[in-house]
């Protein structure tokens, strides 16, 4: 089995072991106190949505010229003063940052102003690893990363969580574990990069002032920073945090946790096959990029929607075994329906954005990631100050977003690259999965909400394997062979 496999396959798993972490924190811990989990869940996003204006795109260029900077002789080079721009631009900005009161003075009654202690160092130490991170993925090597971006911050979340609601410590010393667990992640990428390649600081700009090379990286890097603005994730807990409050935003996290399992084979697999669609744009064979399009998007969407069957039918059960604010969310039901199904159909249209990232036409990218920025902050700003919809009203803003976004991308690599995600084994998988749900969910219910919870999706699963032993949409067989199981486990 191919490399791509075997990384993708373990940075599953990686990620599955994260979404168990989080999910039984969801379930049984940070219902307790939606309030300070919310608070949590606001410096990480906070921290995320700034991260853009450090970086400034420069972890992209890391992979768009590694192969050039490699045949020079020049990896470590282009590591360096990357590594040493990001610095320097940290301080840029942290100055600008402490001028903005006396410009926007209200701007002191932010949350972001208020903890400006803990979520600025968060943004120095999260741009160090986005280089590593974009860096290390050259040698197609994603799952100790998944690791450090997975796992940590789980740990991070939970460890602080138990220390200010079990321990009944203060929330300095709380707050003082979580940043901890980032700075030993950043220790981590160090490490783990140092053995996959010694680290050799070099700071000439020789290499770079050659020929203007600098302005081709720089201006890659510029309309890369562009792109990272479509963040809904990021955008949608900072207004929730400052207009609802950070207990709706605790709320918020622990749905999101739920949806995110949907997520999880997508990230993995874009990381490593990067190169791959940096490669078969080189050379122009979109004949075989839009195969692996297809073949990967299809793949992507028939298990987000087996995931996504699975949380539908069993979501209602699951509430029951959450402490006494489990009921809160058991109204926001429809916010799992709605956003779930808006992030299976970004599922279904596998790389897009990859592939136009990659491209000479890399702009275009940009302009749609604004547009969904754009979408996102307006159509949050109306629900949330038009609306009594609260979290519906920025599940349905979420979606509307999300799908315009996803279709303007579809539209434009057909007509420029000849390539779609979509495919007819697509209406298959959506039919089969809608049956199973539907089947499901009109079985009786046991009076043991444990036995629903188990009997449902089990189910769901029994019904999706069947119609797809018939259909012969995805090649399970390829995954549960003694050959590919043995070879997920040589991590190197």
């Amino acid at each position: 089995m191919s490399v791509v496999a075997r990384q993708g396959f373990k940075y599953s798993i990686i990620g599955y072991i994260g979404f168990l972490l989080g999910t039984v924190s969801a379930i049984f811990i940070f219902p307790n106190d939606f309030e300070f989990y919310g608070k949590l869940r606001y410096i990480l996003p906070s921290a995320e949505f700034l991260v853009p204006f450090v970086v400034m795109g420069i972890s992209y260029s890391n992979v768009k010229f590694f192969h050039t900077v490699e045949k020079d002789g020049k990896k470590q080079n282009m590591l360096s003063l990357s590594l040493l721009t990001v610095f320097i631009n940290f301080l840029v900005f942290s100055l600008i940052f402490f001028l903005l009161p006396y410009v926007y003075p209200k701007f002191r009654e932010t949350e972001a102003w208020k903890i400006k202690e803990i979520i600025l160092p968060l943004v120095l130490i999260l741009s160090f690893c986005a280089i590593f991170n974009k860096y290390i993925s050259n040698f197609k090597r994603i799952v100790v990363s998944n690791v450090f971006d997975n796992l940590f911050p789980k740990i991070a979340n939970l460890g602080a969580f138990c220390i200010f609601f079990y321990f009944a410590l203060s929330q300095r010393i709380a707050l003082a574990f979580f940043f901890g667990m980032f700075a030993l992640m950043f220790l981590g990428y160090i490490f783990y990069m140092n053995k996959l390649e010694k680290i050799e600081l070099d700071f000439n700009t020789d290499y770079f002032r050659k020929n203007n090379f600098w302005k081709e990286f720089f201006n890659y890097s510029f309309f890369g920073f562009l792109g990272t603005f479509g963040n809904y994730m990021a955008i949608n807990s900072l207004m929730i945090g400052e207009f609802m409050g950070m207990e709706e935003n605790g709320i918020y996290a622990v749905l999101y946790a739920l949806i995110s399992l949907i997520s999880i084979p997508q990230l993995g697999l874009f990381n490593v096959s990067a190169p791959i669609i940096s490669k078969n744009l080189a050379d122009g064979d979109m004949e075989e990029l839009d195969r692996f399009h297809k073949k990967t998007s299809l793949s992507l969407y028939f298990l987000g929607s087996v995931l996504f069957s699975c949380i539908m039918v069993g979501f209602p059960y699951l509430t029951q075994f959450m402490p006494e604010n489990g009921t809160v969310l058991r109204e926001y039901e429809p916010v799992v329906w709605i956003w779930g199904s808006a992030v299976l159909v970004d599922r279904a249209t596998g790389f897009n954005g990859n592939i136009i990232s990659l491209s000479k036409y890399y702009r275009f990218n940009i302009l749609v990631m604004l547009l969904l920025a754009g979408l996102t902050i307006g159509l949050n700003y109306y629900f949330i100050k038009h609306t009594e919809l609260k979290l519906i009203g920025i599940a349905l803003s979420t979606a509307i977003s999300l799908t315009t976004y996803n279709i303007i991308k579809i539209v434009f690599n057909y007509f420029m690259f000849k390539v779609s995600p979509l495919s007819i084994e697509m209406i298959f998988v959506s039919i089969i999965c809608t049956l199973a749900i539907t089947v499901a969910i009109v079985l009786p219910n046991f009076d043991n909400h444990f036995i629903n919870l188990i009997y449902k999706p089990a189910v769901v699963l029994v019904l999706i394997y069947i119609g797809n032993y018939f259909t012969k949409i995805f090649p399970i067989e390829d995954y549960l062979n003694v050959k590919f199981l043995k070879s997920i486990f040589k991590f190197k």
